[in-house]
């Protein structure tokens, strides 16, 4: 029940009516006994309405602020502080109100970590990066962490030398892909094969190669055109359900200060997201 003295979360975008994150989070605060302490609500706030609403939320003493698409770069000006990864990655996900002070972590590049680390040891690894989009700074910042050789691939071949340079990467075009099958891992930080474009795919089973690792962003479908054809070419696949559960579990630490039940939330977003 809530009272008084709950604490409220919420999660802020346009749109935001799709997000699983509230029903995913008010269920782990209701498992963890949190659910007096704690509730996440979501709120649509567009791109003329972000300094209103982040002022707003500062005055009503709001906990933690979740921002989606399109507010994770232009929330960073209307912030009292942002930690060192997110100043790296340049953008923020997560803003917790600390004594009144709002803070900007970025909790996405742990999505990508986290399911690498349970699989491989990372160092010394090469990893391709498809894309240099603001994914693709979280993906390159996890990469570039754990002393892992980064190509970014991209369509502008600007945006890749940019990115390459922020993480002391390569770069090529991504119609240079024939290259893809030297590098041990693979990660798609596009929003190719997303609903409702599901028979998209940057790469045909050709241009993988057997045992090494194609990691796929995309969340929706669960099994994209991208991780099918990587099957066919017989590599190790890595859902994008697993950056969404990594990221999410790294952020209700950062709103709770409690540690969540992985396979609880494991078990919850299958049921969300209607996995078989």
């Amino acid at each position: 029940m809530v009272t008084a003295k709950t604490k409220i979360n919420i999660i802020i975008g346009d749109p935001v009516e799709h997000s699983i994150s509230p029903q995913l989070h008010n269920l782990a605060y209701q498992h963890h006994k949190l659910d007096k302490d704690f509730i996440y609500l979501a709120c649509r706030v567009k791109k003329t309405q972000l300094k209103q609403a982040i002022a707003g939320a500062k005055a009503l003493g709001i906990n933690g602020i979740t921002c989606t698409i399109p507010h994770k770069v232009n929330v960073i000006k209307y912030l009292d502080k942002i930690d060192k990864t997110a100043k790296q990655i340049g953008a923020v996900n997560t803003i917790l109100n600390k004594n009144g002070k709002l803070i900007g972590y970025n909790t996405d590049w742990y999505g990508i970590e986290a399911p690498l680390k349970k699989r491989i040891t990372l160092k010394d690894k090469t990893a391709a990066v498809l894309g240099a989009g603001g994914a693709a700074r979280a993906v390159c910042y996890a990469l570039a962490k754990n002393k892992i050789k980064i190509t970014v691939f991209n369509r502008t071949l600007e945006k890749a030398k940019q990115l390459a340079s922020d993480f002391k990467a390569e770069y090529k075009s991504i119609n240079e892909k024939h290259l893809l099958k030297s590098y041990d891992i693979v990660i798609n930080a596009t929003p190719v094969g997303m609903y409702p474009n599901i028979k998209d795919s940057l790469l045909t089973p050709k241009d993988i190669a057997k045992d090494q690792i194609i990691f796929d962003i995309v969340y929706t479908p669960y099994e994209t055109q991208l991780l099918k054809n990587a099957k066919k070419a017989e590599a190790k696949i890595i859902y994008g359900f697993e950056m969404l559960l990594y990221q999410a579990i790294l952020q209700f630490k950062i709103y709770t200060n409690q540690t969540p039940d992985e396979d609880f939330l494991r078990t919850q977003l299958y049921k969300l997201l209607k996995i078989k």
